[in-house]
C-alpha cells in the first residue's frame, strides 16, 4: 500500500526545487560529468540513504535521454506467419538488448506521432474517421457497457474487488470475435498474436490491478493495427482522441468500480497511479494555447470547463477528485511540472520519462509480449 503522502512531506523540499528539469525545465544543478573510471568515488550530492526514494539519479538519466522521434510504421507483407507472442525480457540485459533493437525504436516512435498527430488539438476537433476506427470505438464501448452489467460485489479491503475477474474474463472470452469485426479475411489468422496484447490492455485478473505496463500493451495492441494495415497514418489524430478517449473512459471506470490496484506505482514519486500516455498526448493537445499554461492546472475554473476537450487536464481532474490533501503533497511531480514554461517542453519530458521511466523498467517490461510482429531481436 502506498504510504500517505504526509510521511514524506518534510522531505518536498530538497527535491523540489530540481524536479522540473525532468521535464526540460531549467535545470537547477548542472550537467552530471560522465561516469568515472574509479566508481568507488561517489559525488557529494547523491541522497541520503534514509531519504524517500526521489530518484536524483533517475532525473538525471531523463535529462540526459535525448527526446525520442517519431517513426514511420512500414505494414507487414503478406502472406505472413503469426505466431502466439510470449515474454522475453527478465532482466536488464533483456531489456538493453530490446532497447538498442528496431522493434524498440519503431515502438516508441509510433507513440511519439500519435502524439504529434494530435498536436494543438482538441478531442472534439474533427478529423477522420474510418469504419475500422469507429469499430474499435464500439468495441471499447461494449467493454464499457459490461462493467455496468457486472456489479461490483461487497468488498471491505481497499483494493481489488473480485467482480473485475468477471469483467476481465467476458473481455477475454469475447476478445477474438472484437478482432474479427475489423480484421479483412487475409488477416484472420493474425488474432493469435493480437489477442494477448488487447486482453493484457485492462489490467491483471489474478491481481485485480492495473499500471502503466497494461497501458503500454494496449499501445502495443495498436501498434500492431497499424503494422497490420488495418489502421494507417491518417487515422493517427483518431487513434487518440476517439479510441484512446474511449480507453480512458474505460480504464477510469474500471478503476473506481472495481477498486483496480495501482500496478508498480511509484508512490508519490509517480506520475499518476494508473497512466502515462494520456499526460503524452494531452501535453501535445496544449502545444501553443494561446492562453493555457503548464501552470494552469491550478486554475479550477480552467479544469472544469476544458477538461473534456484535452486529455491532460482530464487526468489532473481525475487525481485532484480520487487524492485528498494538498495537491503539491499527493503528486508532486505533476506539480512541479506546471512550473515548466511551455507545453512544447512539457512533451518533451514526458515522452523522455517515459522512456526512463516505463519502457526501460524490468518489472513493468517482464510482462511485454514478443512475436513475429514485434520481434525479440535475435
Amino acid at each position: 500500500m502506498e504510504p500517505s503522502p504526509d510521511h514524506h512531506h518534510h522531505h518536498h523540499q530538497e527535491p523540489h526545487s530540481s524536479v522540473c528539469a525532468k521535464c526540460g525545465g531549467p535545470a537547477a544543478f548542472p550537467t552530471p560529468p560522465p561516469p568515472s573510471d574509479t566508481p568507488s568515488y561517489i559525488p557529494i550530492r547523491f541522497p541520503a540513504v534514509n531519504l524517500p526514494p526521489s530518484p536524483t539519479n533517475t532525473r538525471e538519466t531523463i535529462m540526459r535521454t535525448p527526446v525520442p522521434h517519431a517513426e514511420k510504421v512500414q505494414p507487414l507483407t503478406l502472406p505472413h506467419q503469426f505466431t502466439a507472442p510470449s515474454k522475453r525480457i527478465r532482466s536488464p540485459d533483456d531489456l538493453s538488448t530490446f532497447h538498442s533493437s528496431p522493434s524498440f525504436r519503431n515502438f516508441l516512435g509510433f507513440v511519439v506521432s500519435l502524439s504529434e498527430s494530435t498536436k494543438s488539438r482538441k478531442l472534439s476537433d474533427p478529423c477522420h474517421v474510418s469504419p475500422t476506427v469507429q469499430t474499435l470505438v464500439s468495441i471499447l464501448q461494449k467493454l464499457t457497457d459490461f462493467v455496468d452489467e457486472i456489479p461490483p460485489a461487497p468488498q471491505s479491503a481497499r483494493y481489488g474487488n473480485v467482480s473485475y475477474r468477471v469483467w476481465h474474463e467476458r473481455m477475454s472470452a469475447e476478445a477474438e470475435a472484437f478482432m474479427l469485426m475489423f480484421l479483412p479475411p487475409q488477416l484472420r489468422d493474425a488474432t493469435v498474436e493480437i489477442v494477448p496484447y488487447f486482453t493484457d490492455g485492462f489490467g491483471n485478473a489474478l491481481r485485480i490491478d492495473y499500471g502503466t505496463g497494461h497501458e503500454t500493451n494496449f499501445a502495443a495492441w495498436l501498434y500492431c493495427l497499424a503494422k497490420l494495415g488495418v489502421v494507417s497514418e491518417e487515422d493517427y489524430q483518431a487513434l487518440v482522441s476517439r479510441v484512446f478517449f474511449k480507453y480512458m473512459e474505460l480504464m477510469r471506470k474500471l478503476q473506481i468500480t472495481y477498486s483496480l490496484e495501482p500496478a508498480g506505482s511509484h508512490g508519490v514519486w509517480g506520475l499518476d497511479d494508473y497512466h502515462f500516455l494520456p499526460y503524452i498526448f494531452g501535453s501535445s493537445q496544449l502545444i501553443d494555447h494561446k492562453y493555457m499554461k503548464p501552470k494552469s492546472i491550478h486554475n479550477d475554473d480552467i479544469l472544469e470547463n476544458f477538461c473534456n476537450e484535452y486529455l491532460y487536464l482530464s487526468c489532473v481532474v481525475f487525481v485532484k477528485k480520487v487524492k485528498k490533501g494538498l495537491f503539491a503533497e499527493h503528486s508532486p511531480m505533476l506539480d512541479d511540472i506546471s512550473g515548466v514554461p511551455n507545453w512544447k517542453k512539457v512533451n518533451g519530458g514526458l515522452l523522455k520519462m517515459y522512456k526512463v521511466e516505463v519502457l526501460e523498467k524490468v518489472p513493468i517490461m517482464q510482462h511485454f509480449l514478443f512475436g513475429s510482429i514485434i520481434k525479440w531481436p535475435e
